[in-house]
């Protein structure tokens, strides 16, 4: 089923508004698309003004920052993932999440459904 992003159709007070215009699909939303840990896999979706979207559907790999500096470090597995506790076990990618890369612990601080890869900042380096 289709996710509209419009206003309530109820006033503050609880009333019902009248709907000035029809939907639009600039208005519709998408699915959630989980990133999982394995071989890259992208997905292109046209959005408005025929711009385009890359959602990551899968990723090994994420651009880590180290003290300002950036490179590529292999994701072993997601450690904490506060958006729910259940994306940790089926290792699925979110803003936010806590990933075990071979650098060390990272959080990703992008959103990889949205741009089709994943950047994270190191938390804790690998002893």
């Amino acid at each position: 089923m289709a996710q509209w992003h419009m206003k309530s159709k109820r006033k503050k007070t609880g009333g019902l508004l009248k709907r000035h215009r029809k939907k639009k699909p600039a208005q519709m939303g998408r699915d959630f698309i989980p990133t999982e840990i394995g071989e890259r896999r992208i997905k292109v979706i046209r959005v408005r003004g025929g711009n385009k979207k890359f959602v990551a559907l899968a990723a090994d790999v994420a651009n880590l920052t180290v003290a300002g500096r950036a490179k590529k470090s292999k994701i072993l597995e997601v450690i904490e993932n506060p958006a729910d506790s259940h994306f940790v076990r089926r290792n699925i990618i979110t803003k936010g999440a806590i990933i075990m890369t071979e650098d060390g612990r990272a959080v990703v601080t992008n959103r990889p459904g949205q741009e089709g890869v994943i950047n994270a900042k190191l938390i804790e380096e690998k002893k």
